[in-house]
């Protein structure tokens, strides 16, 4: 996969998200099927940073009303990255 496939959106405007920025971690939502080594080497090809950590978790997708009935969204997954000291991604 190409780094621009793994990488699909920056998560920035979530409380836990503003927190993390102050201990230099930024999370991202990654493809489901992509590891931890693709995901830290499309981080460092696309913003030219350096990636000490990554850590990912399965998010569960929420029931939601579909007319009469009922439909599941679906799963995705979340990478926290942690970056060198001194790097920064700013979007």
């Amino acid at each position: 996969m190409r780094p621009d496939q793994i990488i699909k959106r920056p998560i920035v405007l979530t409380e836990k998200a503003s927190l993390l920025r102050n201990a230099n971690q930024v999370i991202f939502e990654v493809a489901r099927d992509a590891n931890k080594i693709q995901i830290r080497k499309a981080i460092e090809n696309l913003f030219n940073v350096k990636v000490d950590s990554v850590n990912t978790l399965l998010m569960r997708g929420k029931d939601r009303r579909m007319g009469s009935g009922y439909g599941k969204m679906q799963n995705w997954k979340k990478a926290i990255i942690t970056l060198h000291e001194g790097n920064t991604i700013d979007f």
